[in-house]
């Protein structure tokens, strides 16, 4: 690990000669824009692979470059108010996370370039007009694959087969691509035995309420997948399922982690390294409308096995030996 980090310090010192030079005069202005909160323990995993990641590339916080990082908490009026305030400010590039900060980003420029990662549909909320060939100032990295939903409820009902019934959790000022995954949802679920139902909710208190509502029966289950909203308010949602024994599918590890049974989504982390990749293509001289936008082809599969046993479950062993991690 040691000679890991020494190396890649030797690189970024490497990187930083040609980095000095191109920001002598001015030094160039990045604003990083994410919807969560910046004491998620989450985001303070991903906002150093990012720092990590650009002081690789050259780009190294007050000396190549000058990082503006925000948070929005899950709250969408807060995140609107801050994207506002980053493109008054000007930046050479904005790095944004999800759709809840890049749809305001959108609305507020035209010009400045926008990398973005973890947006579910690009095309659909009118961010870029093709992957291809995105054509405007914004380019980034997909959250959806659509045999995602087919690969939730085949990993659901390998873990818990006596599951009839799934809600889709989501907060619809944050997650209004949801029916993406829905659609994704409805034609397969048939073939599982399942029926598909969405569950939005607005603030924590409805979560509980959600949860409460599915208890009756004993053969319901939760999908929280891709929102600012779940992710910031993870414990409470992990908490809910546990309380009143549903088993989850979500999109993010740090459920898993965190007590949640299963996650099943892409690899935060690696985008986050892609897109430094990104902004210093844009630094560098590179046109946004020159990126292709990027969907997933790696997934991670989380399991907790502590999980598991509350629920009263036994992971099948080779979902077990399939699983990028196992949380005993």
């Amino acid at each position: 690990m040691r000679r890991r980090a020494l190396l890649a310090l030797a690189g970024a010192a490497s990187l930083a000669g040609p980095r000095l030079a191109l920001a002598q005069g001015q030094m160039k202005r990045i604003g990083v824009l994410m919807p969560n909160a910046e004491s998620d323990p989450e985001s303070i995993d991903l906002g150093a692979v990012f720092r990590q990641s650009m002081q690789e590339l050259g780009w190294i916080g007050g000396r190549t470059a000058r990082i503006d990082y925000r948070w929005g908490g899950g709250d969408q009026g807060r995140i609107n108010n801050l994207a506002q305030q980053m493109v008054a400010g000007s930046p050479d590039v904005i790095f944004a996370g999800g759709y809840p900060a890049v749809a305001p980003l959108k609305r507020a420029t035209s010009t400045i370039p926008i990398i973005f990662i973890s947006v579910s549909d690009p095309i659909g909320s009118g961010f870029v007009q093709s992957l291809a060939h995105p054509g405007g100032n914004l380019t980034g990295f997909t959250s959806f694959e659509p045999s995602m939903g087919g690969k939730w409820l085949d990993l659901l009902k390998q873990v818990a087969p006596g599951v009839r019934r799934a809600s889709v959790l989501y907060n619809p000022a944050t997650a209004p691509y949801t029916n993406l995954f829905l659609d994704a949802l409805k034609p397969v679920a048939p073939n599982y035995g399942v029926k598909i139902t969405a569950a939005a909710v607005h603030d924590e208190g409805e979560i509980e309420s959600v949860a409460a509502s599915l208890e009756p029966g004993g053969d319901a289950s939760l999908l929280v997948p891709s929102d600012a909203f779940t992710l910031t308010h993870a414990q409470p949602v992990i908490a809910a399922a546990a309380r009143h024994r549903l088993p989850a599918v979500y999109a993010f590890g740090v459920f898993a982690a965190g007590g949640g049974l299963m996650s099943y989504g892409i690899d935060l982390a690696d985008q986050m390294r892609q897109a430094a990749k990104y902004v210093d293509r844009i630094l560098s001289g590179t046109s946004p409308a020159d990126l292709p936008v990027q969907q997933p082809t790696r997934f991670d599969l989380l399991i907790n096995l502590k999980s598991a046993t509350s629920l009263g479950l036994t992971v099948p062993p080779a979902l077990l030996a399939s699983a990028t991690e196992v949380i005993e």
